[in-house]
């Protein structure tokens, strides 16, 4: 149990090392540079099925209207990249006349590798991005909104090496995810792919999550993502399935109609910020699979409800709530409905009511978060520096905290002091 323990420790510390959010071959240069100015967008669909292996199309400034259904199927390679972006400080915008197609599709009948798009806007439709077969796909930059159904989707085939980097997404409507990634029920799987720097927010329909990782997908790094204001949680991330975890790491989430986050298992949880649920600040239980194998470490998680809620954590392998500051205003900050045999619980920071184990007390909000309010209208997460955090277990401290600065004291939570 200790050799696991330190190797997952070690996973951790590696994990953060690597500068992971591009591409290998983000660096390629473009063998041919096109430039794209006729707006129509017949025409451009024809522009963008003919290029080749080192493409790069770059598109003028107009709104481009596709009347068609739109599948891209490219297929560059590591040395020879295809590039799509729009041309220097141009807008380029790319919609439908009605949501009986998505604004587009890439590689739904046949697999696409190799492939940027960056810099484009895409709005209406039904889907407003609809990813298929894919390996090796970089969407960058890229602000998709005001869509007839979910904003970006990867949900129907198996997907990996997607890059979903700097994005701004918001206003779907139907289910109304900012993101879909993966089947549900491990029907597609997407893995080893990236979700970070996005910025997500204003998601309803009937559901809402901002970004949504469904069961199976695995080795997946979803960070320094900015997720607020949602119907179901910020983020819900399902388990592996057995394979390599998913690591959920920098992300500022806050304001949510369900669990701020929502993580099945099979993950590593650090550094995160949750604020404002209205079911808890962190959620955990069985979905699609079993909890186990789950490490939540360092995270700042504050709501007026339950701020932490371990539903199925009961007997589990691999449980781990260590470093935690989880204040709660008005119910308890550890919540175990169904018990917490063999959970580690060591060096977290809590308020409210529930279990103490493992836990040093905190004062109040406003003393030790000053930069923080429960309905997360301020969301620093900066300690005071007279506030009691100075107990966070040696053996899962973190090299460093949610904004890459190094940790020189054992201060428990996500921002370091």
């Amino acid at each position: 149990m200790i050799r696991a323990v330190l190797a997952s420790i070690l996973l951790l510390q590696a994990i953060h090392a690597a500068p992971p959010y591009e591409p290998a071959w983000a660096s390629a240069q473009p063998r041919r540079v096109i430039q794209h100015t006729d707006i129509s967008g017949a025409s451009l669909v024809k522009a963008v099925e003919a290029l080749q292996p080192g493409d790069r199309l770059e598109i003028a400034a107009g709104t481009y209207s596709i009347e068609r259904m739109w599948d891209l199927r490219l297929r560059g390679s590591a040395e020879a990249p295809i590039w799509i972006v729009a041309a220097k400080d141009a807008q380029v915008i790319i919609t439908r006349p009605d949501d009986k197609q998505n604004v587009i599709n890439i590689g739904q009948s046949g697999p696409v590798d190799y492939l940027c798009v960056r810099g484009i806007e895409f709005t209406g439709g039904s889907h407003g991005m609809r990813i298929g077969h894919c390996n090796e796909l970089w969407i960058d930059q890229c602000h998709i909104h005001h869509t007839g159904a979910v904003c970006l989707s990867a949900n129907s085939a198996d997907s990996s090496h997607l890059f979903l980097t700097r994005n701004h997404l918001h206003h779907g409507s139907g289910h109304g995810e900012g993101m879909y990634l993966g089947g549900n029920n491990a029907s597609y799987i997407m893995s080893e792919s990236v979700i970070a720097l996005n910025h997500i927010h204003d998601c309803g329909g009937s559901q809402g999550d901002g970004i949504e990782v469904k069961q199976g997908s695995w080795g997946n790094l979803i960070a320094e993502n900015h997720v607020h204001d949602t119907q179901y949680p910020c983020i819900t991330v399902y388990g592996t399935a057995g394979k390599p975890v998913n690591i959920i790491e920098r992300n500022l989430c806050y304001r949510s109609g369900d669990h701020v986050m929502q993580v099945q298992g099979e993950a590593i949880v650090r550094n995160n910020v949750l604020v404002s649920g209205k079911s808890s600040g962190f959620g955990s239980t069985d979905h699609q699979g079993k909890t186990t194998n789950l490490q939540v470490v360092h995270n700042t998680i504050v709501n007026t409800g339950h701020a932490f809620s371990g539903g199925s954590w009961n007997a589990r392998e691999g449980m781990v709530l260590a470093n935690n500051i989880i204040y709660s205003k008005d119910s308890n900050a550890l919540h175990f409905a169904n018990g917490r045999e063999g959970v580690t619980i060591t060096g977290n920071i809590v308020l409210g009511s529930g279990p103490k184990d493992g836990c040093h007390l905190g004062r109040s909000l406003e003393q030790d978060l000053p930069g923080l309010t429960w309905d997360a209208v301020r969301h620093d997460a900066a300690p005071a520096p007279e506030a009691p955090f100075l107990h966070a277990a040696k053996e899962y401290l973190l090299p460093a905290d949610i904004h890459g600065a190094a940790r020189t004291t054992l201060t428990s939570g996500a921002v370091a002091r």
